[in-house]
């Protein structure tokens, strides 16, 4: 099998490693020359064989937006675009219709993992249609973790689908973190707590809290014990906002991810402990980039 893939960033470089990896041909278009395979989308289509699969990872809104509606001038009835980036899902569904009126096919994929999918393979939610989803069931199946397939990709339902529970894993993600964030905090603050960082560790076998989150947390804290080179200001990707809005409009209490939105926000006034770890957490999964502490 040969696809496309639009965008070589952190993710979609990994990405292309962990494909051609699994036995897929791929194709890579980015703007950086030194690691795209063609120059431009006209090459990669070419070098495309019809019916084709272009797999599009690249940042959210207006760029995704171009990128889309340049293929669906380009592409032919036929081919299958696939958006792995982190869209809105409404936004899936306007794609989706435009291509459609040219005999192009959509889907969305939601891909979790971060800087350590390569290694590890990403969990995987997909939206479409279902014979857009077993055409590139192929695809799917390189990127996800070896084992049972239901274990780390679902076919989430139409077109948006797939977008709509990655962001509510993100906005889930929120209130992990801040948990873990809060509690560092607070055993940070007792004077009778003399092993802080063993205390993280001692909980990865056997306790109820024990996650890959922690694992990344005892990471953070090897690296950086007092986390003194961070700043506790965190950014906001946008899902997290996104989540809540949704809550919102769908009248379901999210006290715990809406609270954690929020106190990422409070990170960008006040020196706080917690939102330091929170700032290392995001960097340590998904080298997100951390300011300096002040």
């Amino acid at each position: 099998m040969h696809i496309g893939l639009i965008g070589l960033g952190k993710m979609g470089f990994n990405m292309r490693e962990r494909l051609r990896n699994g036995g897929i041909e791929v194709t890579g278009l980015d703007r950086n020359p030194d690691i795209t395979d063609v120059a431009t989308v006209d090459e990669l289509i070419a070098a495309v064989p019809a019916p084709r699969l272009i797999w599009v990872m690249v940042p959210s809104g207006d760029i995704t937006d171009a990128v889309i509606t340049e293929l669906g001038n380009k592409l032919d009835a036929g081919d299958l675009v696939i958006d792995g980036g982190n869209s809105r899902f409404t936004e899936d569904q306007k794609h989706g219709a435009a291509l459609a009126e040219k005999g192009i096919s959509f889907a969305d994929c939601g891909v979790s993992g971060g800087v350590w999918g390569l290694q590890n393979g990403y969990g995987l939610m997909a939206g479409g249609d279902a014979a857009d989803i077993e055409r590139a069931l192929p695809v799917f199946d390189a990127l996800r973790p070896a084992g049972e397939r239901a274990d780390s990709f679902v076919h989430v339902g139409g077109i948006g689908a797939g977008h709509y529970a990655k962001m509510v894993h993100n906005g889930i993600e929120y209130g992990l973190m801040q948990a873990y964030a809060e509690g560092y905090e607070l055993l940070a603050a007792k004077d009778i707590v003399a092993d802080l960082p063993g205390t993280f560790r001692a909980w990865q076998k056997g306790t109820v809290v024990r996650s890959w989150l922690l694992d990344l947390m005892v990471k953070a804290l090897d690296e950086d014990p007092g986390l003194e080179s961070i700043s506790d200001y965190v950014e906001d990707s946008g899902e997290g906002r996104w989540t809540v809005e949704e809550a919102i409009a769908n009248a379901v209490p999210a006290p715990a991810i809406t609270a954690a939105l929020f106190a990422r926000f409070s990170s960008r006034e006040d020196n706080s402990p917690a939102m330091k770890m929170v700032s290392a957490l995001r960097h340590q999964f998904g080298g997100h980039a951390t300011r300096p502490a002040k």
